[in-house]
């Protein structure tokens, strides 16, 4: 799925976020001490190969919200940017945590002149949070955002799986249709 907004693309795939050779950034859903783990930290850490987690040692530990930045050491992109979601039920208030992680990391891709940035579903695996109420978080904040972008021209969204696509196929309708009014 794919649109447009002031110029600016705004899509969802369903793909491996460790495989986007025509995006500048990918964002990792990081853990606090920006090691190799399981879901999109390993696939990354796994691609990137042992520059990145020598790399991200002294950035570490981030809280959650928070995001840095990192080359891209053997994946195809440029850099990687990292954040630290919230753990469901845990970290708080987590809505805002979570929104600060999208922010944060475009802000990021403007500061470092990214052009295209890849995010996958933040949040949603080992930490717990549910996957509409994320996807629509991150939908409204990227989307509150897009007048601010003047660097950033691509924003996709890389799901793993085919069930979680269409959930952020739709939710992605609905708050276009919200926006729009």
């Amino acid at each position: 799925m794919k649109e447009v907004i002031s110029g600016l693309t705004l899509e969802c795939i369903k793909g491996d976020i460790s495989a986007q050779h025509d995006i500048t950034a990918v964002v990792n859903a990081a853990n606090a001490q920006l090691r190799t783990g399981g879901g999109v930290a390993g696939a990354l850490h796994r691609a990137a190969g042992p520059g990145l987690e020598e790399e991200c040692r002294p950035l570490a530990p981030i809280k959650p919200g928070q995001a840095v930045i990192t080359g891209g050491h053997s994946l195809p992109n440029r850099y990687v940017i990292h954040c630290l979601g919230p753990v469901y039920g845990k970290d708080k208030p987590g809505e805002e945590l979570l929104a600060s992680c999208y922010r944060n990391a475009l802000k990021l891709a403007e500061e470092y002149g990214i052009d295209s940035i890849a995010f996958p579903s933040l949040s949603t695996g080992a930490f717990g949070y549910p996957l509409e109420e994320a996807s629509e978080i991150a939908y409204k904040t990227v989307i509150d955002m897009l007048p601010d972008l003047k660097q950033v021209e691509t924003i996709r969204f890389v799901l793993y799986s085919q069930k979680d696509l269409e959930v952020h196929k739709n939710v992605f309708k609905q708050v276009l249709e919200e926006k729009r009014g």
